[in-house]
Order: C-alpha cells, then structure tokens, then sequence
C-alpha cells in the first residue's frame, strides 16, 4: 500500500515540477503581465488616500488604517491575478476531444488539474506578490509587521484549493453545457465584491456581511488576507477551519459532478 501511494505521489509531483518548468520558461511575459497590477494597485492607492484624508490623519474605517487597507490588496490583487482560467482549459479540452485522453489515463483528472493549476499559480503567485510588495514599499512604507504573514503562504495555499475547487465545479458544466466561460465571469465578479478583493468585508453593510460569511467566497482572498494584515491568534484557528470546511464540502461537490459527468460526456472531435 505504501509503496503504490509513493508511486502515485511520485508521477504527481512529476506533473507539479514540469508545470513548474513550462511556467518559469515565460517568467518575462508574467513580468510584463503583471505591470497592470501596478496600475490596479495604484489607482486604488490614490482612491484611499482621497477617502482616508476626507476622514482625517491617522484615522482608522472598520478597523483598518489606510496602510492595512493597501497592504490588504496588495495581496488580493496578487492571489487573483495568479489563477489562470480553468474554465477556459477544461471547456477547450472538451471542444477538441482532449478530455477523452485525460480519462484513460493513470492519472485522476482533478487531480491532474489541481497539481497543474497550482504549479502555475505558485510562480504567478509568488511574481504579483513581488511586484505589489515593491510598490507597497514604495508608496507605503514596510507594513505593520506581525505574526500574520507568517500564515499567510498556508493560508493562501487554502485559498487557492478553494478557489480551484470552485472552478472545476463550474467548469465540469462543460461536460453537459461545454460554454462554461460565462459562468466564470459572473462567479469571478462575485468574488470580487462579496468575496473581499476589493475591501475587506467588514467595509460592507452589515446584512451584506452576514450573507458573506456564510458563503465560500470569503475562503479564497478574504481569509489570507486578514490573517497577514490584520491578526488576529484568537480568530486564526476559526478561519483555518472555514477554509478546511469549504474544502470539504466543495470537493465533495466536484467529486458527485465528476462521476455524474463522465458518464454523460460527448466528446465533439478527437
């Protein structure tokens, strides 16, 4: 038994160090790529300090100074600009008939997926935080150091598993629907407000609030976000176990779509 699953993990991260490779050969392009998170990050700065002087020096909104605010997106402009589009990806390879070779194979599909999307997340990932922390010095100063950003790499593992879990929740659909990219859209634009990109939840109107926290949007940036720029040791442990719980119950979810879908699948060519 031992031996099979060593076997196993082997041809996995095998998957994970050529994905690894392919990304770190186009490092140039995620530089360029990534010069638009310094618009993104700098336009936002200008908005805050606009909102922070109307409110006085030193003055704090729900919590947070304007520092915490900007380091705060910093690393949420970061985690969703390094996601590539799953949707797009499984939705292709079902167009071209691809996906009929990826189910024959010795490998399970999702987790295929999950090592490759995770190798090209970690080098976007680790690029866009480079970059947005420069600026951040830059323009702000060293933030308010704590033992936050210790967590902050777990954390942000967590988040993405979330995050990819939802996406290949949505794009399995391509097995019955194959234009799955519309749906990406809405659920991405949903992330972006109720899930915390943009300010964090505790900016929201109350009842908006409430609803956020009890869906998993706020497992995927809302979360590893807090954690580093506000922490809170009393909270950490609750929110790991929000993080552990949606994926759970999410990958339960992918996994009955999954086996609905492989027997439903029409392959269109290939």
């Amino acid at each position: 038994m031992a031996g099979t699953a060593l076997r196993k993990s082997a041809k996995y991260a095998f998957i994970g160090k050529i994905t690894l490779r392919n990304q770190l050969a186009y490092i140039v392009d995620f530089l360029i790529r990534s010069l638009f998170l310094f618009l993104i990050l700098y336009i936002f700065l200008q908005l805050w300090q606009a909102t922070f002087h109307g409110e006085g020096s030193g003055s704090f909104i729900s919590g947070y100074n304007l520092k915490q605010i900007m380091w705060y997106l910093v690393i949420t402009e970061s985690m969703t600009l390094a996601c590539p589009s799953l949707c797009s990806k499984i939705e292709e390879e079902v167009k071209n008939g691809d996906v009929g070779y990826r189910l024959v194979r010795p490998i399970h599909f999702i987790a295929f997926h999950y090592v490759e999307y995770m190798g090209e997340t970690v080098v976007r990932f680790s690029v866009n935080i480079v970059l947005g922390g420069l600026l951040g010095l830059l323009m702000l100063g060293p933030p308010d150091l704590s033992f936050g950003y210790l967590w902050l790499p777990l954390a942000a593992l967590f988040g993405f598993t979330v995050n990819f879990l939802m996406n290949m929740m949505l794009a399995l659909c391509a097995f019955w629907v194959e234009e799955t990219k519309g749906i990406e859209f809405v659920y991405n634009k949903i992330l972006f407000t109720i899930g915390g990109m943009l300010m964090p939840l505790e900016l929201f109107p109350q009842a908006l609030q409430a609803v956020a926290h009890w869906l998993p949007f706020q497992a995927i940036l809302y979360i590893p976000a807090k954690i580093a720029v506000a922490f809170d040791a009393s909270q950490l442990a609750a929110m790991f176990a929000v993080q552990t719980l949606w994926i759970i119950v999410i990958g339960a979810v992918v996994a009955w779509i999954y086996r609905k879908g492989v027997t439903k699948l029409n392959v269109n060519g290939g």
